[in-house]
């Protein structure tokens, strides 16, 4: 059954496809402003490996209870609302992360703006299962997901240019970008009326509360595709992050790189993560216009970029250089494509539980937020950051495995039970 927003212009729908690319675009830049900057707020506050891990620990574990709470106010509220309220949050939380004196301080901003940013992906995927058809939607989360490429793209970018040789000049770069949610919040209510992310009668017809959607849910949570999307997620968000997190500690204590040479490069290594996630689409897409099952062109672009991952071996064993450099921004193509492929993965599942079940999934993602400080703590111990780069970018590989032996193909519909089963 389609949803009212099938009833609108393609022009529209994938316009506010862009609109939730803008979205992960703010989520990220507020999200990366701390490790574009790690080297030299570890320095101004004193901060060891471990305590930076910590944060980062403290950033996903908070993630993943707002991913839970968010998803499951979308469920029951319209998402129309809920989306707003957690960007406008996060955002806030952006700009007082600014104001930090001390680890106490920065520890509680970043606390809360993993809460808040958690809100994100269950609004966001919940908005493109309304939008888009199922065919399309590993596209339109590959647009929705090159959003968190663009921001970090232009986080290091801002940084660079407005960063100068005083130790506290970040704060005004963290106040700033916080500072641009509210105009996507103008655009986002310009654009979209209530009716427009209605869910279809037909699909939302049981009570939230009856035994009989209880049933239904727990019936889902038990399932075999519950288990790949919860062990999937774990994988590669786990691989992913550690990434995002370290690489520019990576670069300039590990590799020996300048500040200003790392603020350089970023850029260019997003760039790439952006390739990979448009490219996971595009592949998805053209495989599946060639005949390919929905299902096994997605494990096939799943594939190659959990392959493209798994560079990071190399990457862990190459010097400073030109070679390093490519390597670790293929590493990152790999890491990031696989995301959009997993969110199509979710919409799989009834649509009344979309929230809920993508919240799960944020739990499951941010499960191994505890190994941040753990890798933080083997680097003070050990001064090397390969062992731990290496073990991320296998991460996605242990996931194509699972998700290739375990979720078989099947024909689904929004609500049929072969969704779940």
């Amino acid at each position: 059954m389609n949803s009212p927003a099938h009833s609108r212009s393609t022009a529209w729908r994938w316009g506010i496809c862009v609109l939730l690319l803008c979205a992960s675009t703010i989520n990220y830049m507020d999200r990366v402003t701390l490790s574009t900057v790690a080297t030299r707020i570890t320095r101004e506050f004193g901060l060891s490996q471990e305590q930076y891990g910590s944060i980062e620990t403290g950033f996903g574990l908070a993630f993943a209870v707002g991913s839970l709470f968010f998803g499951l106010l979308a469920d029951r509220f319209p998402v129309r609302w809920v989306y707003p309220i957690a960007l406008t949050s996060w955002s806030a939380m952006g700009v007082l992360a600014g104001f930090s004196r001390n680890y106490g301080d920065l520890f509680f901003c970043r606390l809360a703006l993993g809460f808040f940013e958690g809100g994100h992906w269950p609004c966001a995927i919940k908005t493109t299962r309304l939008l888009l058809e199922s065919k399309d939607r590993s596209m339109g989360n590959s647009v929705l997901q090159s959003g968190t490429s663009i921001g970090a793209i232009a986080t290091p970018l801002v940084m660079r240019v407005l960063l100068t040789s005083e130790t506290g000049s970040w704060r005004s770069v963290f106040q700033g970008i916080g500072a641009i949610g509210l105009i996507w919040v103008v655009a986002w209510f310009g654009l979209i009326r209530s009716r427009d992310l209605a869910v279809p009668v037909s699909l939302s017809a049981a009570p939230p509360v009856s035994e009989a959607t209880s049933d239904r849910l727990r019936t889902i949570l038990l399932s075999r595709r519950m288990l790949v999307v919860v062990l999937v997620i774990a994988l590669i968000n786990t691989s992913w992050q550690l990434m995002r997190a370290w690489l520019p500690k990576i670069l300039v204590e590990g590799r020996g790189y300048t500040e200003g040479q790392m603020l350089l490069y970023l850029p260019f290594f997003y760039l790439a993560t952006d390739c990979g996630v448009i490219g996971a689409g595009v592949a998805t897409l053209s495989l599946h216009r060639r005949g390919s099952s929905v299902h096994t062109s997605r494990l096939i672009s799943f594939g190659v970029c959990s392959a493209l991952s798994a560079l990071a071996v190399v990457a862990s064993k190459l010097p400073h250089g030109t070679l390093l450099l490519i390597v670790v921004a293929l590493t990152g193509a790999g890491a990031l494509g696989v995301f959009p492929i997993y969110h199509s993965l979710t919409q799989e599942f009834p649509i009344r539980f979309q929230g809920t079940i993508s919240g799960l999934g944020g739990v499951a993602a941010w499960i191994f937020s505890p190994v941040q400080k753990y890798y933080g703590r083997w680097i003070d111990i050990s001064g090397s950051f390969d062992a731990g780069f290496a073990l991320a970018g296998l991460m996605p590989c242990i996931a194509f495995v699972i998700l290739w032996t375990l979720w078989h193909d099947a024909s689904t519909a929004d609500d049929s039970p072969s969704a779940t089963l």
